[in-house]
């Protein structure tokens, strides 16, 4: 359906835009298609629940801030691929990469705080560490690609 002709009818009938929602840890956006103009739901990851888990994240660097540089790589790399895994869905990649961005940036501090003459600079953390992290990439396909790949018609 094209979502010109549903947009018309929602006004004529006096309405507007549907509301969005939370529902799964993802906010659901109503809006249309550039390309095609149809209608379509946009996701992403819910402000709250990042908010909460970049929140759990400082708090268990800050209690392995002594530990091995080695135990806390494999810790952040396994939550962050978690999260991905989760999360990684179309249209969802801005959110994704300012996940990865903060996460970055809570490790370099908690880095930082180690020493108080801290050599740490963005870019050598990065060139050196933030490499260790997992990049962003969609995991999950289109819902209409992953129906049409078990029910072909």
């Amino acid at each position: 359906m094209n979502s010109g002709a549903a947009a018309k009818r929602r006004k004529e009938h006096g309405e507007r835009r549907p509301e969005t929602f939370n529902f799964l840890g993802l906010t659901h956006i109503c809006g249309t298609n550039p390309e095609t103009g149809y209608f379509v739901i946009h996701r992403k990851t819910m402000g709250k629940r990042m908010a909460a888990k970049l929140k759990e994240i400082k708090a268990t660097l800050r209690q392995r801030l002594h530990g091995s540089t080695a135990d806390t790589i494999k810790w952040l790399q396994s939550t962050v691929r978690g999260y991905f895994q989760y999360h990684a869905i179309p249209g969802n990649e801005e959110r994704l990469r300012a996940f990865r961005h903060d996460v970055l940036g809570l490790w370099m501090r908690q880095l930082r705080r180690r020493s108080q003459r801290s050599r740490w600079t963005w870019e050598r953390f990065l060139e050196r560490l933030g490499v260790l992290i997992p990049e962003v990439q969609i995991l999950h396909p289109y819902p209409s690609v992953r129906f049409a790949a078990t029910h072909p018609r």
